[in-house]
Parts: structure tokens; C-alpha cells; sequence
């Protein structure tokens, strides 16, 4: 038995679901513990290529059993299409493999309004949010005034609560918004997702005598409500530290934390983001990345390497390991600097700052040779050109963890381990 996290050290967009897919065959159970349908992990694999939003990576392994946990805030109507997406892809998915908790929150389209009425309210002081009802939804959930799905098997008591809700919301959005059709359509959703929706506590506690589970997190530790960027963050932790709690099994003991870094940095949304490359600079890598949200095709902010906020993002998530991907994007570079530093006025530091501090920091950067050459095709570390490892080196020692995995591709056999 085994129970390890992934998880993203930065802004999200990092290539977990990649590496997910990539460990998954290994683990009998894939539990996405957190977040919603905010997420977008891309996943390129022998049936084809996938963006999923709510699912774990981990349903494209047969034997593989995948848990959305209790930590998470569930749209049926986002759940519905992802399976239908993935039969059409001919992936298996039904109540054998995918479990959704009863205690997961209902995500419903009022939380999506309201969602972008606020985003609209701010203008340019905006959170970047996806607009998927997201920050609704949790705050909704810690006011209690969600409905969990587990009340789906008692209609006439769920209806009694769903109204009261709709009173309250009538209130919230003064009057101006029609709920009509609402309860209908999760009537119908209800009908074919009911099957899906079971204690997972059970299963987990059966689960952790003798099988091996995979704790999936959405975006990365920059995000995180209480120790990320605030208030530029989503509303749930991404924190590995969660995933007891997300997954629906409070007691249980991680193993090992994989963190998952990119070889240079992106960030979708809006907040500080140091050492962001704009005009040529960063369309340049952008194109080069294909950096563009899965979720919602916004296009990514651009930097090199940050080893600052990445160590703050390695200590949050305590991993004990991590994966590199995307070291193939950078093969074209005579040089590639690297952020080592932070710099305003008369000060410098490698500590992160405090939010409302960040404004005004500069990056200081170490430049690296670049190694000019296509890694297509490399299997082992050993292989890697001289100028690679340097660099993959270089910022093993800047992070204190050791790079253990380093993805030179998409797909899941583009990956060498050390």
C-alpha cells in the first residue's frame, strides 16, 4: 500500500494531469480531492488527447478506480458532458469506476451567474476568475447554503432545501434573476448521474488496507486561499496538506508528495506574477509552450524559472519529490535565465513576500547555457545534453528536492525517471 500526492508547486498549469496519467496505471485508486470544473488538465495518451475538468486522470486505466471527493464543489451539468466526452472517446466510464461523494457540494447555475456578475462588478480590479461558479459555490458552501449531492436520494426533502435556497438567492441577486428550469434539469441530470454518487469513506477506508491510492489536486500552491496570492487565488487548497480532508477520508496518512514544476513559469489570471515576459519575449515561449488555458483558453502569462516562488511552493506542499515538464520547450534557447532572486530598492531576497508586498519586485536572474538539441527520443538522465542537466541541477540545489521525474514530451512515455 501506498498513498501519494500530486500536486502543483505554482499557478496551476503545471502538466499534473500528465503526470497523473503517468502514475495512475500504478495505483489502484485516483482521487481528486478539491476545486471544480475550474480545472484543465490536459492529458495526451493512446486514445487521443483530453482536457478534463472535473474527472481524475486517472480514468483512462482500466483497473484504475477514481473518486471526486467531498473537498470538491460538483456542476452535474459539467460532470454529464465529461462522460459523455469520454465514451465518445471510447474510454470506459460508469459506477465501477467513478465515484462521486455524497457530501461533494452542488455546484448550480446561479453560482455560475453570480460568478460573472462579480467579475464584471470589479472591471479592472478583477480576480481572473474562469467564471465557472466557482467562488460562489464555496462561499455558498461555508455559509451553509449548498446542497449535497447525497441529498439527490431523497427528492422531496431535496426540494424542500432547494427552495429554501432559491429564496435566499432571489435576495442575493435582487429579484433579477429567473430560476426557472433549474430544479427540472437536476431532476434529469439526477436520473443518470444518481448511480455515480456513494459514501467514499467507506470505500477509502476499505481502500487503505491493502491498495494503493493517488491524490490529484487542481491548480498549485500559488493559489491556495490562505497562502497563496490572496485574494488572486481560488477558494479551496490545493495544499497536499488537504487531501485527507478533500478525498473523504480525514485520517489519512500521505506517504510521499510529488510536486509538479514546469521548466519555466506560467500563470493564468490576474495578480502579481514577477518577472512576467510581455511582447516578444513572451509570445515567443507562449507559442512555443502552446500555453493556453485548458479550461478556458485564455492565454497564459509567461516567465523563466522562478526558484523564489517555487521554494515557497515546494515548502507548502512539503513535497518529497518532484517533476519537471516541459524541458523540451526550451530547447531552442542560446541561453535561458533563470529567476534566483527578488529585487526592490535597496532590497533583495529569496523569500517570497507577502502579497501586498510583491508590488515593485524586480526578478534577478542567472543566465544558463542553452543545449540546442532536440531530446525526442531520450530515455535516461544520462542522455540528457550536458547543458540540460546543468540546468535541471541548478535548480534541484535552488529548491532542496530532488527531480526525480522530467517529462521531455506530452506523452506519457516522453518521460525519463532518475
Amino acid at each position: 500500500m501506498k498513498i501519494t500526492s500530486v500536486v502543483g508547486v505554482n499557478f496551476g498549469d503545471e502538466g499534473k494531469g500528465r503526470m497523473v496519467d503517468y502514475f495512475a496505471g500504478q495505483y489502484d485508486y485516483v482521487v481528486r480531492y478539491q476545486g471544480g470544473d475550474n480545472a484543465g488538465h490536459t492529458v495526451k495518451n493512446e486514445f487521443g488527447e483530453f482536457a478534463l475538468h472535473l474527472i481524475p486522470s486517472g480514468i483512462f486505466h482500466e483497473k484504475t478506480v477514481n473518486i471526486l471527493g467531498p473537498g470538491m464543489v460538483v456542476n452535474l451539468e459539467s460532470l454529464k458532458r465529461e462522460i459523455d466526452q469520454l465514451k465518445e472517446g471510447g474510454i470506459h466510464v460508469g459506477p465501477d469506476n467513478l465515484k462521486v461523494s455524497h457530501r461533494a457540494s452542488l455546484l448550480l447555475p446561479y453560482h455560475v451567474q453570480q460568478d460573472q456578475e462579480e467579475e464584471k462588478r470589479l472591471k479592472d480590479k478583477k480576480y481572473g476568475s474562469t467564471k465557472r461558479g466557482i467562488a460562489p459555490a464555496y462561499g455558498d458552501k461555508y455559509m451553509k447554503k449548498t446542497i449535497q449531492l447525497g441529498e439527490l436520494y431523497d427528492m422531496d426533502l431535496c426540494k424542500d432545501h432547494f427552495d429554501q435556497l432559491v429564496e435566499y438567492k432571489k435576495e442575493v441577486f435582487n429579484y433579477q434573476y429567473d430560476f426557472t428550469g433549474i430544479w427540472d434539469r437536476l431532476v434529469e441530470l439526477r436520473e443518470e448521474l444518481l448511480p455515480y454518487i456513494v459514501d467514499v469513506y467507506d470505500i477509502l477506508d476499505q481502500a487503505v488496507k491493502d491498495k494503493s491510492i493517488l491524490l490529484e489536486a487542481q491548480l498549485g500552491a500559488m493559489r491556495d486561499v490562505d497562502y497563496g496570492i490572496y485574494p488572486y487565488t481560488s477558494s479551496s487548497s490545493p495544499l497536499a496538506c488537504y487531501a485527507p480532508l478533500g478525498c473523504g477520508y480525514p485520517k489519512l496518512k500521505i506517504d510521499s508528495v510529488v510536486g509538479i514544476v514546469k521548466a519555466y513559469g506560467t500563470c493564468v489570471g490576474e495578480g502579481p506574477f514577477v518577472g512576467e515576459l510581455t511582447g516578444d519575449q513572451g509570445d515567443r515561449l507562449r507559442e512555443m509552450g502552446h500555453e493556453y488555458g485548458a479550461a478556458t483558453g485564455r492565454p497564459r502569462r509567461i516567465s523563466y524559472f522562478d526558484c523564489v516562488s517555487s521554494r515557497y511552493g515546494v515548502n507548502l506542499q512539503g513535497a518529497t519529490e518532484l517533476a519537471l515538464t516541459k524541458l523540451d520547450v526550451l530547447s531552442s534557447y542560446d541561453e535561458i535565465p533563470v529567476i534566483v532572486a527578488y529585487k526592490k530598492g535597496d532590497i533583495t531576497t529569496k523569500e517570497f513576500p507577502f502579497t501586498p508586498m510583491l508590488d515593485g519586485f524586480e526578478p534577478v536572474y542567472k543566465t544558463f547555457k542553452g543545449w540546442k538539441q532536440d531530446l525526442t527520443g531520450i530515455k535516461t538522465y544520462q542522455d540528457l545534453p550536458q547543458e540540460a542537466k546543468d540546468y535541471i541541477e541548478a535548480i534541484e540545489e535552488e529548491l532542496a528536492t530532488p527531480i526525480k521525474y522530467i517529462s521531455i514530451g506530452p506523452a506519457r512515455d516522453e518521460l525519463i525517471v532518475r
